[in-house]
């Protein structure tokens, strides 16, 4: 019966308070959408990390891990170690063609090791964080929003009270209820999509911890394979 009145509400209201409830009927379902999204890329982002990084860490080589890695989509740390490793794959062909200054060389190839993983990880940040600005736009403006249709439908209500005549509470009552629902329709809006923001924020900041790990660990390991060749003598 509730829904029944609400939608007899939305009719007889004036044209202003009807576009106002569809910008928000419009700003509410984007907003769904982008959570249902986010949930399913994130849970897979999870999935698709942790069995990477059970993989990499039980691998012979990176030349094993990057094989196995080919027919892996959609993951970070998947993405941040191919592109890595094909960095590496170009300094190991620099030094190969000119064995002098070789620790100059080294170390202008860690340097752009560390761009190249920085940059993909920056891309991944943006990947996974797309349409996050959209829900918090959605929590902040919609209330605004919301409220520029009450305040009209009530201005709206007090022109008609005027051309009456009459303050009666029969007059001004469904002129006030209607424009009231302007305000609820956007905290009704508002309030699921600053939660789900702050919640998608704090998984984006958890997923970028984890690839400033992994980066870090992939940096260490080039580090200290390049330590032992230096060692080795047979290198």
């Amino acid at each position: 019966m509730e829904d029944i009145n609400l939608i007899q509400m939305f009719w007889h209201a004036g044209i202003i308070v009807k576009m106002v409830m569809l910008i928000l009927l419009f700003f509410s379902c984007m907003s769904w959408y982008i959570v249902f999204d986010k949930f399913k890329l994130f849970k897979q982002t999870d999935n698709l990390s942790a069995d990477f990084l059970d993989m990499f860490w039980n691998c012979r080589n990176l030349a094993d891990a990057y094989r196995q890695t080919e027919n892996t989509d959609n993951c970070p740390e998947v993405n941040i170690f191919r592109a890595g490793f094909k960095e590496l794959q170009k300094i190991s062909r620099n030094r190969s063609g000119d064995q002098t200054d070789t620790l100059k060389m080294q170390i202008a190839g860690m340097d752009n090791l560390k761009r190249v993983l920085e940059k993909v990880s920056g891309q991944e940040n943006q990947r996974l964080g797309s349409s996050l600005p959209f829900l918090a736009t959605t929590g902040s403006a919609t209330p605004f929003i919301g409220l520029f249709g009450t305040v009209w439908g009530i201005m709206a209500a007090f022109k008609e009270i005027g051309i009456r005549g009459s303050a009666s509470l029969a007059v001004v009552a469904p002129g006030i209820s209607e424009a009231l629902v302007a305000t609820a329709a956007g905290l009704a809006v508002a309030i699921p999509a600053v939660i789900f923001y702050n919640h998608y924020a704090n998984r984006l900041d958890l997923v970028d911890s984890q690839m400033d790990n992994f980066c870090a660990d992939f940096m260490n390991l080039v580090e200290r394979d390049m330590i032992s060749r230096q060692d080795d003598p047979k290198e």
